[in-house]
């Protein structure tokens, strides 16, 4: 089956550059869509299964290792954007408070920012961190989607269920909002996830299709 082109294109990613602040990100035009979540919820798994490479975010046993905004080029005009993980990660404080400023300061200026991929742990769904960006999305007025990480930790129904009770506790969101099940272990949601990339990366149409 031949891919469409916002696989085609996720599939070209590379590693560009990492950042520690919004001043060491990449030249701020074009089209970049961030993904965001705690340090267990799957993120790097997600990114490495939409790109369609094992190894391309960092996975790591040890939650909230990666500290900096790494950023993939997929083409001259487009970027994906691997956020820190917060959580369980074994910081002080002052670091997890300058982490979190960092982060503020980018998703507040970032104008290339199209749309931001907020990933959760199906058994952990909507936790303090999960609403924080939920609350800045509203603010920001920025587009979410809601990808709803290791479904297939559950059975369909129960899944379902839970994707289903996550609309339904932010069904007053102010900005446009989606949200889905995922498993990065089968795939399944992949082309969903796909088609919503596509969207806020203006990926044009495949011309044969």
């Amino acid at each position: 089956m031949a891919q469409d082109p916002t696989q085609r294109l996720l599939h070209q990613a590379r590693f560009l550059k990492s950042a520690q602040n919004v001043e060491q990100c990449p030249p701020d035009a074009g089209f970049e869509v961030a993904f965001a979540g705690r340090s267990n919820a799957g993120k790097s798994s997600a990114i490495n299964r939409l790109t369609g490479q094992r190894t391309l975010a960092r996975t790591s046993k040890t939650p909230g290792r990666t500290q900096l905004l790494n950023f993939f080029e997929l083409d001259e005009e487009r970027r994906l954007v691997d956020l820190p993980g917060y959580g369980y990660a074994k910081v002080d404080k002052v670091t997890r408070q300058q982490w979190q400023r960092d982060l503020d300061d980018y998703l507040a200026r970032r104008q290339s920012l199209t749309g931001l991929v907020l990933l959760m742990d199906i058994r952990h769904p909507l936790k303090d961190f999960d609403r924080l960006i939920l609350e800045w999305s509203a603010r920001a007025g920025m587009p979410l989607h809601l990808l709803i990480t290791k479904a297939d930790k559950l059975k369909y129904g129960a899944a379902k269920n839970t994707l289903l009770q996550v609309l339904k506790d932010v069904r007053d969101h102010p900005a446009p909002l989606t949200a889905q099940l995922f498993s990065a272990t089968n795939g399944s949601g992949c082309d969903e996830a796909w088609r919503q990339l596509g969207i806020w990366l203006a990926v044009p149409p495949d011309p044969a299709g």
